[in-house]
């Protein structure tokens, strides 16, 4: 009974074993489960981790790129600007040299209606055609109307007498008489200017349709290709009013010449009837 007893707890301690050791290999199967299904877990962790850097660094490209594209037009706006700012500081200069000119053609243009003596307007016209518009060889003809010749008046640079004398409606020079319109070259610097009957630019001065003469002039100190549209305004508005000054000087002195021959006259009339009274 002994024997059987102690077999009896044999077998129950060994079931009991056998129990304890299925239950360790059982949750030593759910530890290797549990560790395949953490190392799968790792494995996809670092799988999206590595996809998350890669959007990441994707995003950050993508980023870089708008940003170089807005730094880019930044650039080139802000070169705009500084164009634009250039251009209109050019522009600026312009309009403040041309407003210097206007004013000073007022102040010439003064000068010209202030005195009345032919000599003295023509002195001013010369003055003004030098420094306003840095004319260097140049000349004032006066039409005649009896002849219908353009005689040089006043000149600069060169002996007025070196001049011919041009007939109306002959050349650039009588062209510009006949038909009113200013004369232009079209490149300054590569004009000759030795020749008198071909200037590089004439001026006609007219009193409304009527031209009394004209500015010739043959070369300029300042180095220049072509005229600005300041240049056409100063060569107009001085026409304009050399044209007045001269015609109203000239009528002017020709008056006082007859004034003076009237008066001479006169005064040998009123003289002769004493010589004869002191015969007697």
């Amino acid at each position: 009974m002994d024997i059987k007893r102690e077999e009896s707890n044999i077998l129950r301690k060994a079931e009991e074993f056998l129990q304890i050791f299925r239950k360790g290999e059982e949750f030593t199967q759910e530890l290797l489960k549990e560790n395949e299904r953490l190392r799968y877990k790792l494995v996809e962790l670092e799988e999206k981790l590595k996809e998350g850097d890669e959007s990441k660094v994707k995003f950050l490209d993508e980023r870089i790129h708008i940003l170089e594209k807005e730094r880019k037009e930044l650039q080139e706006k802000y070169s705009q600007v500084e164009a634009e700012n250039k251009d209109f500081a050019t522009k600026y200069v312009e309009v403040e040299e041309e407003n210097n000119n206007l004013a000073n053609l007022y102040v010439a243009s003064y000068q010209l209606h202030s005195t009345l003596d032919f000599n003295e307007v023509l002195r001013i016209v010369l003055e003004i055609a030098i420094n306003l518009i840095g004319a260097e060889r140049f000349a004032i003809m006066i039409m005649d109307e009896k002849t219908q010749e353009l005689t040089a008046v006043a000149s600069e640079g060169l002996n007025k007498e070196d001049i011919p004398t041009v007939k109306f409606g002959e050349g650039i020079i009588g062209g510009v008489a006949k038909k009113g319109e200013s004369y232009f070259t079209e490149h300054v610097s590569g004009r000759p200017s030795t020749d008198l009957l071909n200037p590089i630019v004439c001026i006609p001065l007219k009193i409304k349709e009527h031209v009394i003469g004209v500015i010739v002039i043959y070369s300029i100190f300042i180095q220049k290709e072509s005229f600005t549209n300041i240049d056409y305004e100063l060569f107009n508005l001085l026409a304009g009013h050399a044209a007045t000054a001269i015609f109203s000087s000239k009528l002017y002195t020709q008056s006082e010449r007859k004034l003076t021959t009237i008066q001479g006259f006169l005064d040998l009339l009123k003289e002769k009837p004493r010589r004869e009274g002191t015969k007697y």
